[in-house]
């Protein structure tokens, strides 16, 4: 028997409220109002809209109305579950039904765009992103974030609180759900309006803008989970694998050329160096100054192939070359170059192989993580970051990875975001922190337990051994929680430390020398 709300007064009257967000913030127009209260009359069962007054308010955030409908839903029985899955799935669904057509959206973009000037149309359209709740502030709001001092600059500290967890009869439900291939990644255009199921997010929200990079076709839209202000992604419309190749770097330069307020990277395109998602060639971007572009310029070099462009190694606990320059095609010629030389270049020294035997097969261990932008000068600037995915007994997660006694922290790959000095750490250890802090006041003590393998603090065993030796167990919270900042921050000064390729010591830096110099670079005199 189908069930019934209970409240349907409650619900008609959410959706007038919703209907009135959406009008103020600009995804209705009068008549669009009409059509979006019968979709979503239609949706929850309903025989007719609110009669009663509705309150004229503004409200930030459709979520606390999404709520209440997402409650009247269950009751309803329009969920299959109460779980945050099963919740995510149907709000996209709701807010689909008050969104414009894709089409509109790219219109309303480029005629702002043409009219009002790009940062304006970015503007719009990550409003729009953050009002149709697919880009989701209220979760994002739950991240831990702080700024560490270093030798490098202050690095900035995050930890993930926004993606929901699996609940576990989901996640038992997973196992015995049939494949699908459709659409092919989470970063297809094929995603657009897709009503999304246990296993994938839905998309009714998405919205994406089109555009070209040298000559191919591109789609510009935002993460959900932004990391950093206006988190772009920029994939390509066919799902086709990530290769840093001479056309990234054009490819770069002509999205500064077009949005020249955002800077725009790349991940590496080689496993362990590079992103999560390396089976459709996508970008990040967006308007954040993340630490590395704050670093300075150590050592400055030039090439004599190349004199309107400057070279420099950056004060950075990776290995950055940054390139400057206002010509656009020596500055891409130089990276091209840089990318190929560093393709081919050994230095057992350093223990950098360019490529390894495996069973009679070549396998490339070199690869870059680019960034670009527009600096202060007017310059292109590009940031290369040289990487190495190479792999020994000693290091068998990779020589120029986190090595393993800083995996408690940080295990996962360094991409293109910690690159630039923005850890994202997961959010387990929100739990683990609070717990250790308890242990530096003597809130709780630390016992023999910690030993045990399945003790959800035994990763952290000789570290949490190191920190009370070092300040005891009478702080004061506050202080507990500065002193797992600070430590947190320096142990991601040494991740990114341990990706590095030519180390910062003296032997390394010779080393980063030597390949500037087979690249044809000179010291600037």
């Amino acid at each position: 028997m189908e069930r019934t709300l209970r409240t349907p007064q409650t619900a008609a009257l959410a959706i007038e409220r919703l209907l009135q967000f959406g009008s103020q913030n600009g995804l209705l127009e009068p008549l669009d109002t009409v059509a979006a209260r019968n979709a979503l009359l239609d949706l929850f069962g309903l025989a007719e809209p609110y009669q009663g007054d509705v309150p004229e308010e503004q409200l930030s955030s459709p979520v606390p109305l999404l709520e209440e409908l997402l409650d009247a839903a269950y009751e309803g029985g329009l969920l299959e579950e109460n779980t945050m899955t099963y919740r995510d799935l149907l709000d996209a669904r709701i807010m689909g039904l008050l969104m414009p057509r894709p089409s509109e959206v790219v219109h309303q973009f480029w005629t702002l765009a043409r009219t009002q000037g790009v940062e304006a149309a970015t503007q719009y359209f990550y409003k729009q992103s953050i009002d149709s709740n697919y880009i989701r502030m209220d979760r994002i709001a739950k991240n831990a974030y702080w700024l560490t001092d270093t030798a490098y600059g202050d690095l900035e500290i995050t930890i993930n609180l926004s993606k929901p967890e699996k609940d576990p009869k989901e996640i038992a439900l997973l196992k015995t759900l049939p494949q699908s291939s459709y659409p092919a990644c989470l970063l297809c255009v094929d995603n657009l309006g897709y009503a999304g199921r246990v296993n994938h997010p839905a998309r009714q929200n998405l919205r994406v803008i089109p555009l070209e990079l040298d000559n191919e076709k591109w789609y510009l839209q935002y993460s959900p989970y932004v990391y950093y202000n206006e988190h772009s992604i920029i994939f390509h419309e066919k799902h086709i694998p990530m290769k840093t190749t001479a056309n990234t770097f054009y490819r770069l330069l002509d999205f500064v050329d077009q949005f020249p307020h955002y800077f725009i990277g790349s991940n590496a395109d080689l496993p362990i160096v590079g992103g999560s998602i390396l089976s459709h060639d996508h970008f990040q971007g967006g308007r954040h100054k993340f630490p590395m572009e704050k670093a300075p310029s150590e050592q400055v070099f030039t090439h004599a192939d190349f004199p309107g462009v400057k070279a420099a190694i950056v004060k950075w606990p990776m290995s950055v070359i940054r390139l400057s320059s206002h010509n656009k095609q020596l500055i891409y010629q130089l990276a091209s170059k840089l990318l190929s030389d560093w393709r081919a270049y050994s230095d057992s020294e350093a223990e950098v192989l360019a490529f390894s035997d495996k069973e009679g097969v070549r396998v490339p261990h070199n690869t870059i993580t680019p960034i670009a932008r527009n600096n202060a000068r007017g310059e292109y600037e590009l940031d290369l970051v040289l990487r190495n995915n190479r792999t020994s007994a000693e290091h068998p997660d990779g020589i120029f990875h986190p090595h393993q006694h800083l995996h408690h922290i940080k295990k996962e790959n360094i991409g293109l975001i910690e690159v630039m000095g923005l850890a994202v750490l997961p959010g387990r250890l929100q739990d683990e922190l609070a717990d250790i802090g308890k242990l530096l006041t003597g809130e709780a003590r630390a016992g023999r337990e910690l030993e045990e393998a399945s003790h959800p603090l035994h990763k952290h065993a000789a570290w949490i051994e190191t920190l009370l030796a070092q300040h005891g167990t009478s702080l004061s919270a506050d202080a507990a929680q500065t002193v797992l900042q600070t430590e947190v921050g320096s142990k991601f000064m040494d991740v990114l430390l341990d990706a590095g390729v030519f180390k910062r010591d003296d032997a390394g830096q010779a080393a980063f020398g030597r390949f500037l110099a087979a690249a044809g670079f000179a010291p600037q005199g």
